[in-house]
This record gives structure tokens, C-alpha cells and sequence, in this order.
């Protein structure tokens, strides 16, 4: 299963944040450490504030940082979230014009294999992705 490059974003993001714990960051600085277009974070930053995840601060020393604890961020529910409206393939799809569909087993397969994929990183937290703290903070050169 490939992630979306929004879902992929946001994750850097909560990680940065959670590296960064209550320090307040910027969507250029992140912007910055990722080589990411800034208005393309500025998107997912919107979202994820949307969703209650994360907090903003509008200003000349405003900024964002996480709203929740990491160890209360659940990966797995959070990537089916942003996930939702992503199908596998052509048939997971209510346009799909699949002329296998009603024979083929492919779908059910990955359904399950979609479905084992989310469980298993529904037993990860954002704390779990940054237990290495100093490593993190060496990649970013925090």
C-alpha cells in the first residue's frame, strides 16, 4: 500500500512536533527541514489543526505544536483517517469499471490485506515513531 504525500506530511509534521515537544514551530521552518513546498504543509497544517490534532497560533510569535501527547496519537487511526477516501485499486473504487469485479477474488484479498495493514499500525502511538529523540533532533539539526 503506497500513503498519499498529504498522509505522508502530516506524519513528518506530528514527528517534527513531537521532537520539538512544547516549542513552538513554524510551517517554513518545517518547510525548511523537509525540503517540502510550504504551501503544500500549510494544507496538511490546516488539516491536522481541523482534526484537533494540532495546535495553531496566528501572530508575529505564533506558530504550531501538538495539541495531543504523543503517546496519545494513534498512527494507525490517524493514517485510515487520512486515508479514507485513497481505494487500493480500480474496484475499491464506486466509479470503478472493473469488468472482473464480479468474479475476482483480488478485492477480498486486499481487504484483508488492507485491513491487517491498519491494524498493525494501530498499535503505534507518535510517541513509538520518536523514541530516538536525539537521533530525530540530529537528522533535523535541531
Amino acid at each position: 500500500m503506497r500513503l498519499t504525500n498529504f498522509t505522508d506530511y502530516s506524519l513528518r509534521v506530528l514527528i517534527y512536533l513531537a521532537v520539538k515537544g512544547d516549542e513552538l514551530s513554524t510551517v517554513s521552518e518545517i518547510s525548511g527541514k523537509y525540503d517540502i513546498s510550504n504551501n503544500h504543509l500549510v494544507k496538511v497544517v490546516h488539516n491536522l489543526s481541523k482534526m484537533g490534532i494540532i495546535n495553531t497560533y496566528k501572530g508575529k510569535s505564533g506558530g504550531i505544536n501538538l495539541a495531543l501527547e504523543p503517546s496519545k496519537l494513534n498512527i494507525g487511526k490517524l493514517i485510515r483517517e487520512l486515508e479514507e477516501d485513497s481505494p487500493l485499486v480500480e474496484c475499491f473504487s464506486d466509479k470503478g469499471n472493473c469488468k472482473l469485479n464480479p468474479a475476482c477474488k483480488l478485492k477480498a484479498a486486499l481487504s484483508l490485506a488492507k485491513k491487517s495493514f491498519y491494524e498493525t499500525l494501530e498499535t503505534f502511538t507518535l510517541a513509538d515513531m520518536v523514541k530516538n529523540k536525539a537521533n530525530l533532533k540530529s537528522s533535523l539539526s535541531l
